[in-house]
Parts: structure tokens; sequence; C-alpha cells
């Protein structure tokens, strides 16, 4: 099959190539993608400051939605044919894109290969960062930052379903306003005033169980004064830094646990596993229309270096796809 992908020439530019794909290993399916999710990690591969791990394609992206052309011979849950949305070990940004049939998730007639696209990489970091290494149990509070992104927007969803209280924060009143109509009890804005300071005029200073933190640098002293005794602060972005000072007192006062990861480290069965767990505590959600991806826009597969510049600038709401559906 006749392949279409992106290749970043330089940092700067990106040229659409074409290559014939491979036949799919015994447990894996082959998908003619429909669209491509774009994630922030794509982004710093392009840059050269995040690259893949040495057993992944070299074609940038993360996640995938489409039809199953071809199955490996020993794949079980998934037909040729079937609209699936999946986890890629890089490839994602490509007309074809093989993936591990335990990476899949089979799409609903309700739900477009969109939407599809926009869900495996967020549902597996929230999953895998707030409820397992995070623990977040019911009737728990989170604090979700960054709730206009495509994982906090999706996030806020998920603890919600999950039975724990949801809090977030956004960069403008009307952002505030639109998280807040996801699920999240009380958003707080990050460019006004003093962020510790709304959450204890809101009540919610100590109070909040799980943080995920999208941004690192210094809002972490911040996490560690919001998070209640025993708390978890999971790290998994440096928006703001890489660098932070942090008063130990804090957290050793407090009990609290500092922890974070990166999921393109996390080895092919603890995905599956998490996968497994999606399928029975989450997807049953998405099915019903409680959770639902936000899609700020899509842009053709050639037209890669503009979305990634629309991420970059900050200004989207929710997720940015791509359409690799190339003629």
């Amino acid at each position: 099959m006749q392949r279409h992908f992106i290749e970043f020439t330089t940092p700067d530019t990106a040229a659409m190539m074409t290559d014939t794909v491979t036949t799919p290993d015994k447990h894996e399916v082959l998908i003619n993608v429909h669209h491509s999710g774009v994630n922030r990690a794509d982004l710093l591969q392009r840059l050269g400051l995040y690259p893949p791990p040495a057993d992944a394609s070299p074609i940038p992206g993360l996640e995938v939605a489409g039809e199953v052309v071809a199955i490996g011979e020993e794949v079980t849950t998934c037909s040729i044919g079937d609209r699936v949305c999946a986890l890629a070990h890089g490839g994602g940004y490509a007309s074809a894109a093989i993936v591990r049939e335990d990476h899949c998730l089979l799409l609903p007639d309700a739900l477009s290969s969109e939407q599809g696209a926009a869900l495996p990489e967020a549902l597996l970091t929230v999953w895998y960062n707030v409820f397992e290494r995070g623990m977040l149990a019911r009737n728990e509070t989170a604090l979700i930052h960054g709730g206009s992104s495509g994982i906090g927007s999706l996030g806020i969803q998920m603890v919600r379903a999950m039975g724990a209280n949801a809090l977030s924060t956004a960069g403008s009143p009307e952002r505030c306003a639109a998280v807040a109509k996801l699920g999240a009890e009380f958003v707080a804005n990050h460019n006004e005033a003093n962020l510790l300071e709304q959450f204890k005029e809101a009540g919610y200073a100590e109070q909040i169980n799980v943080i995920l933190d999208i941004a690192g640098g210094d809002l972490m002293q911040a996490n560690l004064e919001l998070a209640a005794p025993d708390g978890r602060i999971v790290c998994i972005g440096v928006m703001r830094g890489m660098q932070s000072e942090i008063n130990l007192a804090t957290l050793f006062m407090k009990r609290l646990t500092l922890t974070g990861s990166t999921l393109r480290r996390l080895d092919t069965a603890a995905r599956a596993e998490c996968f497994q767990a999606i399928r029975e505590h989450i997807w049953p959600e998405v099915l019903a229309g409680n959770i639902l991806p936000v899609i700020d826009s899509t842009f053709p597969l050639a037209d890669v270096l503009a979305a990634h510049e629309h991420m970059r600038s900050g200004h989207h709401f929710g997720k940015l796809l791509l359409d690799c559906r190339v003629s």
C-alpha cells in the first residue's frame, strides 16, 4: 500500500514523502488514516528536542483514526473495515499507519474520525498520570492545569466521570468560562492576580488531592502549596520551564508525592494495560456521550507547519488535527 507521510527536512521545513508501507506483524493492524492528532511532543520532535525512541517510527505523529485495511495473523480484536482510533509509536503524520491491536479502540458510528483522532493520547495521558500514578479516588479533588488544552479538556471530563471533583486553570475570563462548562467546579485565571489567592478565595487551598501539571517551572511551588496533605502532584510538561525552585519543607510537612512521566518511555505492555483499563472504565462514558473531545481546528496534512504554529501560539481551545486523506 502506498503511503504519503511528513518528513521534517529541517526544524523549519516539512516535505510530503511517499513510500510503500510494510505488512503488519502478527499483532498489528494497518490503518488507512483519515485524521491524526497534533501533540506538543510533535513540535519538540521537529525541533530536535524530543527524539523518538530507537524502536519508534521516525515519522512524527502519536495518534490516528481511520479504517483498518489489513490485520496480522493473530489479531482477534479488530477486523478489516473496522473504524478505529489508536495510539501510534510514531508514524501518525501519514496516510497509512501500522499500530498494535491492543493500542486500538473501536469507534462507534456516533463518533467521527476527527473525534476519534483526538482521543488516544489524551485518554492514555490522563488515565496513566491521574488515575494510576496520581491514584485519584472517587470523591477526591483533582486540579487539571490547562483546561483549554486537548489533555485538559478531556481530563476534566474523565475526572468527573470517575466520580471525583475537577478544578482547572485557563488564561482568560472567556476560556475560564468555557472550561467551567466542561465540568470544572472552579477555574482560576493564571494570567490574573495570584493563582494561590484565587484558589484560597474559592475555598480549595490545601484541599486538592491530585494535581496534573503540564507547565512545570515556577508553577511547581504553587502546586505544593495547593495540595492537600498526602496529595499527589504529577508533572508531565515544562511549558513554563524545566527548572523549578521549591521549598522542600512544604513537601515533607504535608507528606506530598511529586512524580512525573512521559508516555514515550512507557513500554508497550504498560500502554496495553492502560488501554484495557480505559476500555473498562472510560470508554463506556465515551460511548454514552458523557466524555467527548473538544476540537479546535483541522489542517490538511501538507499544512502541518501551520498546525504547529497554531499550537505554539497558544490560541487554540481543545485539540488540533491533521486531515491525512491525501489524493
